[in-house]
């Protein structure tokens, strides 16, 4: 990969591509270059059979085929760039993520958000020039009024909060409306329940440790790489959190 990602714009009004341009040019981790600009599918298409791109910021609403359209267009291209949906209209973050898009930002872009965004689609790249494997599992998740796709690697815990799921990575916490018990059931043995409101990433696990809880009293709990956070494992689970950690 060179030291920018290449990009390509595709928006109908000429002020959301000067403002996506002017973004872009403060980002610096990926840093990023803007060498195509296109008002609609057909431009953009003509852009991509002339030139090579890593990333295309797509607008969703535009003249002639939409962005939805042309992002279908470009799956299984030689070179496929990632896309990142830009656009003013949060309904249809869905089905842009069911033609797998990076990320999907809503107007008005700011500048840390679109950082982030980039940082998604180095890790896009990175995966797919990646040796042939198992594909990467995803987890879709509603946050903030938008739909996030957060690789299973990068959790570290689920926990059950009243009536959701805290999902946490290194990086953050979101929350999923889901149960504890389907979470267990579908990604075991990845993920290992140490309490009954808790699993956690075998692999992330660090240490099983003594620890004095306010409201448990003394026990064990399991460090996890990454975060300071404390899990407590309760009695009934001890052993099997043992076992784990020396198989």
């Amino acid at each position: 990969m060179s030291e920018f990602l290449q990009m390509l714009l595709v928006d109908d009004e000429v002020l959301a591509r000067s403002r996506l341009r002017t973004l872009l040019a403060d980002c610096r981790s990926p840093a990023a270059r803007v060498i195509g600009e296109a008002a609609n599918a057909t431009e953009a298409m003509e852009a991509l059979r002339r030139g090579s791109f890593d990333a295309v910021l797509l607008d969703v609403r535009m003249p002639g085929a939409d962005g939805l359209a042309l992002a279908q267009a470009l799956r299984g291209m030689p070179r496929e760039p990632a896309v990142v949906f830009v656009t003013a209209h949060a309904e249809h973050a869905v089905e842009a993520f069911e033609l797998e898009a990076v990320d999907y930002l809503t107007k008005p872009v700011r500048l840390e958000r679109l950082q982030v965004a980039l940082q998604k689609v180095e890790r896009a790249l990175a995966a797919r020039r990646a040796p042939a494997g198992e594909p990467q599992e995803m987890l879709v998740i509603q946050d903030r009024g938008r739909t996030e796709r957060v690789p299973l690697s990068e959790v570290l815990y689920f926990k059950a909060e009243l009536k959701y799921i805290t999902v946490r990575t290194a990086a953050r916490s979101y929350i999923l409306d889901a149960s504890l018990s389907e979470l267990e059931e579908r990604h075991a043995p990845q993920f290992l329940r140490v309490h009954r409101n808790a699993l956690v990433a075998l692999r992330a696990v660090r240490s099983l440790e003594k620890h004095d809880d306010p409201e448990e009293g003394e026990g064990w709990a399991v460090r996890l790489n990454g975060i300071d956070e404390l899990l407590a494992v309760s009695r009934r689970q001890l052993t099997a959190v043992r076992e784990a950690l020396t198989r």
